[in-house]
């Protein structure tokens, strides 16, 4: 495949009306219900793992089974538009499930990512743990440890993660870890820390801004030994990588990052779609909000809003759309994922604070949506790289030199 089309073929068009059906008709019913509650929507991730929506094969599908990188986005763009939160909420596995399948070996992917999900009589959880109080962006700065026990070959973790989606209530937490300080971020690995294991607990769980359905927590390490097949990739894997790094050869890139740089175009796809719902409504307010003896849509300055709107939200997309296709034929070449996911993340947070201005007054109280939209979009200028690292990335991409 050496260009792409942009054309959806007939599965994902498919797919794309299925997953819009049911955030229309189970996700946004419920949106405000769970974000009062500020509590996981258990039912609603129930109900799609009962069709599908939430589980392994599906991601499977989308993920590693499509060549042009392009489902996943229309996918994710239809569920966020129905919800960010209760979207995060079905979304967050993912996370830990790309974390395993950048970092981990064939049987490790098949042993540890379903377990993620469970089915849909038992629905289980992951959770992809990197951030740390003190490494956020800066993810050379992270402590939390993991010492190779050679005796009982296991290794032992200590620290402490935070801003962690389904963290401490996850039945599967992928932790990235240090396991040689002097490395700074190549010294880093990942590791699964399965169900019921002592010592691994959930701290402060966070009263946040928006996404307020989506479980956010630190999760605490205390002593938490694992078996050494837990480390993703395999011990020998992790050593040649070392031993590579300490006489100066080029080490792969370090783990937080390689899940990250996978997952940008489609966290810019869930921008897009709390920017389109916010869009889409403010555009049926403006036709039917009468003033002065007509709709507010006939006066320049809302048409015009309303215009550059659609004009942001589409030039998003198809950055999203290019940056996705570029990750699938691995052919990123000035941080196209970073250009996506930025752009998109500005864009929901500019549409939905100009849908509030359209609704005026209505646009500031919880009866209606858009006030949610507008709190719910900003964490995209935040999580997964902030709008600035994504800068930074794109500036040392385009210029080839190391600006700090």
């Amino acid at each position: 495949m050496s260009d792409p089309s942009f054309a959806l073929n007939d599965d994902q068009q498919q797919i794309q009306q299925w997953v819009h059906d049911f955030a229309r008709d189970v996700i946004r019913p419920a949106a405000q219900e769970w974000d009062e509650r500020e509590e996981f929507p258990w039912p609603v991730v129930q109900e799609a793992a009962k069709i599908g929506l939430y589980g392994w094969d599906f991601m499977a599908q989308a993920m590693m089974g499509d060549p042009t990188g392009l489902t996943m986005p229309v996918a994710l763009e239809e569920m966020f538009w129905g919800d960010a939160g209760i979207g995060l909420s079905i979304m967050g596995s993912a996370l830990a499930a790309a974390g395993i399948a950048a970092s981990g070996t064939s049987d490790q992917v098949m042993e540890w990512v379903p377990q993620c999900y469970g089915d849909a009589d038992d629905v289980k959880l992951g959770a992809f743990c990197s951030s740390e109080p003190d490494a956020g962006s800066d993810v050379a700065a992270m402590r939390t440890r993991a010492v190779y026990d050679e005796a009982t070959d296991e290794w032992v973790l200590n620290g402490t993660k935070t801003w962690i989606t389904n963290g401490g209530i996850a039945d599967i937490h992928v932790v990235v870890a240090v396991v040689d300080p002097e490395l700074g971020s190549k010294g880093h690995a990942s590791f699964v820390v399965p169900p019921g294991i002592k010592g691994l607990s959930q701290g402060q769980k966070f009263q946040k801004h928006g996404i307020r359905a989506s479980h956010t927590a630190e999760v605490i390490l205390e002593d938490v030994r694992i078996p050494g097949a837990c480390l993703l990739g395999g011990k020998e894997k992790l050593d040649e990588r070392l031993a590579r790094v300490r006489e100066g050869k080029p080490g792969n890139s370090q783990a937080a990052m390689q899940t990250f740089e996978a997952t940008r175009p489609a966290v810019g796809a869930q921008a897009i779609g709390i920017a389109r719902a916010a869009y889409e409504y403010s555009l049926d307010y403006a036709k039917e909000r009468v003033q002065f003896g007509r709709p507010i849509i006939q006066n320049q300055s809302i048409a015009f809003m309303l215009a550059d709107m659609a004009t942001e939200i589409d030039a998003a997309r198809m950055l999203v759309w290019r940056a996705a296709w570029l990750g699938k034929q691995r052919q990123f070449k000035h941080a196209e994922g970073s250009m996506a996911k930025l752009k998109a993340g500005r864009v929901a947070v500019w549409t939905t604070e100009r849908a509030m201005q359209i609704l005026g007054g209505y646009g500031y109280v919880t009866d209606y949506p858009v006030e949610r939209f507008h709190r719910d979009a900003k964490i995209y200028d935040i999580f997964e790289g902030t709008e600035q690292i994504q800068q930074l990335v794109i500036a040392r991409a385009i210029s080839g030199l190391r600006i700090e």
